[in-house]
């Protein structure tokens, strides 16, 4: 079985094929082919290729199969003494995708 691990969104995901991950929102709809180029390490079971920072020619394809938004946080401001207080409320957006190549 072989691994990678690449580059999206300022973080680094290690992924095998048929893995389903999300990621930092992309551009795009479901079904659509997605090509990461950031690839900083490929795994095998014979050898290991580590980028210094990336390896070049090697990619990581993947399909999306959705686009969503995460679970609700809040976030509470509170300075006593003052009476101030402040609720926020944030879903951040992902795309789940597939990988169908290393």
């Amino acid at each position: 079985m072989s691994f990678a691990v690449f580059a999206t969104g300022g973080k680094q995901y290690l992924v095998a094929k048929g893995d389903k991950i999300q990621v930092e929102k992309l551009e795009g709809v479901a079904g659509d082919k997605v090509t990461f180029d950031q690839v900083l390490a490929t795994i095998s079971d014979k050898d290991a290729e580590l980028g210094k920072p990336v390896l070049t020619g090697k990619s990581v394809e993947a399909t999306i199969v959705k686009q969503g938004r995460g679970k609700k946080i809040e976030v509470l401001k509170y300075k006593p003494k003052s009476k101030y207080r402040r609720k926020i409320g944030h879903r951040q957006a992902y795309t789940e995708i597939e990988i169908t190549k290393i």
